[in-house]
């Protein structure tokens, strides 16, 4: 993700919350017209700028999770470039050790140190990166993990997020809602959240309905599990508050649901049986990554920002990085 680890948070944070602010040549320049906009005396609060030695040590620790050695504090003190600090970041941004370092935050954040299942968590993690090493984007990298049945060995590492979590709704739900759109919808899986009105069961169900269809299929011949699916299959849900009855398409949060194409006189590719993993022309489930990536899901593009900015800063804008709603400032 290169500068984007850096940059992205800071520019999407800029166009969304704030599109009056224009002009500024810099990111860091637009940060500090919003912050002037929403304290006009904020600039007597800053803190004196950061020594080199400071400034090194808090970079390489974020970037490369380590210290500097002593010959990099002692080269980078006798440089005199005026942009040393913005080439350093760059130099760090480039190395395999950044890489590993963001493989094992990503790592944590998507499986939570969860036990192997299906995917060895070796493959995942080299799966991991090498994406960060090839500098893909967040966008790519929630398509790889959205959309992969495990089926094709080339693509079976990044399935892990889907098949160790064995396709259960309270676990790939819970973690879809926290990964992707910084909300823990756990507790409206069997009502409406009690204390949080932005969290509706419709949306736990919602989420629930691109994946309610398929299921782990165990291939007798090989032995591997991969991602089946199955044509057919309504998503229904109870208040137990209320005993009110709804079913739902997929949809994330308040966005339009997608409906299912009109039916086909054969839905299948290859149809599903004990030796035959089910493969359906239409699929709920490879909807997920393009709902969950479209550009009117703001709240996809609002919990990596909030994520990335809380590792820089070690605080996110929004605490807990997971608990977006109205009501929290």
């Amino acid at each position: 993700m290169s500068r984007f680890i850096l940059l992205f948070c800071a520019s999407l944070l800029t166009v969304h919350i704030c599109p009056t602010v224009v002009g500024a040549e810099e990111l860091h320049e637009k940060i500090d017209a919003l912050l002037a906009q929403s304290n006009p005396q904020w600039k007597q609060h800053l803190s004196k700028p950061s020594s080199d030695s400071e400034f090194l040590r808090r970079l390489t620790l974020d970037l490369a999770g380590r210290i500097p050695t002593t010959a990099e504090v002692l080269h980078f003190q006798q440089q005199t470039a005026l942009n040393k600090r913005a080439q350093r970041i760059d130099l760090l941004l480039q190395r395999p050790e950044h890489a590993r370092r963001m493989q094992h935050i990503f790592d944590v954040l998507l499986m939570q140190r969860m036990p192997t299942k299906h995917v060895p968590v070796e493959q995942w993690q080299t799966y991991l990166y090498q994406s960060f090493r090839n500098n893909i984007s967040w966008q790519q990298l929630t398509w790889d993990i959205l959309s992969t049945t495990g089926a094709q060995a080339e693509t079976r590492d990044s399935a892990r997020f889907l098949l160790d979590r064995e396709l259960k709704p309270e676990l790939v739900t819970r973690a879809i809602g926290r990964v992707f759109l910084g909300r823990d919808l756990q507790c409206a899986q069997c009502h409406d959240h009690p204390a949080i009105d932005d969290y509706p069961q419709r949306h736990y169900y919602g989420l629930v309905s691109f994946f309610s269809r398929a299921y782990v299929f165990n291939n007798p011949k090989n032995k591997e599990s991969s991602i089946g699916e199955k044509a057919e299959g309504t998503t229904k849900f109870t208040s137990v508050f209320t005993n009110e009855e709804a079913t739902t398409f997929p949809r994330i949060l308040d966005l339009p649901a997608i409906a299912d194409p009109p039916a086909d006189k054969e839905p299948y590719l290859t149809k599903p049986d004990d030796k035959t993993r089910g493969v359906p022309k239409y699929s709920r489930l490879q909807q997920l990554p393009e709902a969950i990536t479209r550009a009117d899901n703001i709240a996809y593009r609002q919990n990596i920002a909030n994520r990335l900015w809380c590792l820089m800063m070690g605080r996110g804008l929004v605490e807990p990085l997971d608990m977006f709603h109205e009501g929290n400032a």
